[in-house]
């Protein structure tokens, strides 16, 4: 098993949109994504409720079978459409994977 996190701290503004409102976004369409990957054993995103500087905004929690899997998620087409998007709104990103 093959355990994804990633956080992301994102613009007080972009696209046309809040900070609040881009975080929405962001997961909505990762949520989403469970439906059309089907190698996603587990999803869940949080936006942060954390009032501290060193708090980042939006937190994926995700679970795979195994290392090929994640490959393939991250290669996905619809992935990739999400991962654009987060990347016109973010301004830093943190990724950890680790195996169980």
């Amino acid at each position: 098993m093959i355990k994804h996190i990633v956080l992301w701290k994102l613009a007080d503004s972009a696209e046309g949109a809040s900070k609040h409102q881009n975080a929405l976004r962001i997961k909505e369409m990762i949520e989403a994504l469970k439906k059309s990957i089907p190698h996603i054993v587990k999803v869940d995103v949080g936006i942060n409720v954390n009032k501290s500087d060193a708090a980042w905004d939006v937190a994926l929690y995700s679970e795979f079978k195994s290392q090929q899997d994640l490959d393939i998620y991250q290669e996905h087409p619809e992935h990739k459409k999400v991962a654009a998007f987060i990347g016109k709104v973010r301004t830093d990103r943190a990724v950890a994977d680790y195996e169980m």
